[in-house]
């Protein structure tokens, strides 16, 4: 018998969302804490032997100890237009075209919410690094009557996220941050690089008109960007510039 979490996976890439090509990536958190190194538009997560999945209705946790014969454990509804998972700090922070949600892994099997931060409706990718969290919300494809701009919202109480600041965009995004470095996809407008050094006032440092970005994983002082015409990465420092490294082309 073929291994059934194979098509779980698979099956990903078919999930319809609000954006222009399905993300085939994935992101993973430690049991015990510590951030993932997905892109914010992943649709899975792995945090020690669970799989934590969303589809457009629900959260659907997998035990996965087992690799050959994946365990369906619990199933958690969140409405509709579910979209993104990000786990940090053994927490699932998962965005809908409506909200995001932040959910605790104490009971790793059976995910709990924790606080709910509602917005108006739209696309909504989201990370999060330290008591903070970084939402985009834009127009889009299934969610055209939303705003175009970046989001940052204080998750230091995490049972009652507060909006802090909000920066108007063209159409972004996926998004990253390693450390003062945040890093928002602009689709066909470009990268924007901003300084957050102080989240409650982002500085813009830098915009990449000529990088087409869809999504960006940043980790080591190396960036992956995916975007139409590719996969790209990048080296990235205390100068502030993008340096490439490699090009993995994809045909349109």
């Amino acid at each position: 018998m073929k291994n059934p979490l194979l098509f779980i996976l698979i099956g990903l890439t078919t999930l319809a969302g609000c954006s222009e090509m399905g993300s085939k990536d994935g992101a993973s958190v430690s049991p015990n804490g510590g951030s993932g190194t997905g892109g914010s538009m992943a649709r899975f997560a792995v945090a020690g032997n669970f799989l934590y999945v969303v589809n457009q209705h629900s959260l659907q946790v997998y035990d996965v100890q087992k690799s050959a014969d994946p365990n369906s454990l619990s199933k958690v509804s969140l409405g509709f237009g579910v979209e993104t998972i990000f786990p940090y700090n053994n927490h699932l922070f998962i965005g809908t075209q409506t909200g995001m949600y932040i959910m605790n892994l104490e009971n790793p099997a059976k995910p709990q919410q924790t606080a709910l931060y509602r917005h108006i409706f739209s696309c909504d990718p989201v990370v999060a690094q330290g008591n903070y969290a970084y939402v985009t919300l834009r127009s889009g494809t299934s969610c055209n009557t939303g705003p175009n701009r970046l989001e940052v919202v204080d998750i230091s109480n995490l049972a009652n996220p507060v909006q802090v600041h909000s920066i108007s965009m063209t159409n972004p995004h996926g998004l990253g941050i390693d450390g003062n470095l945040l890093f928002v996809c602009e689709g066909d407008a470009g990268l924007k690089v901003f300084d957050a050094s102080d989240p409650v006032k982002l500085k813009l440092i830098k915009t990449f008109e000529d990088i087409r970005s869809y999504d960006v994983i940043p980790n080591r002082s190396v960036l992956i960007v995916t975007g139409k015409d590719g996969i790209f990465q990048y080296r990235y420092g205390a100068s502030q510039q993008l340096t490439l490294l490699s090009t993995l082309p994809v045909e349109n």
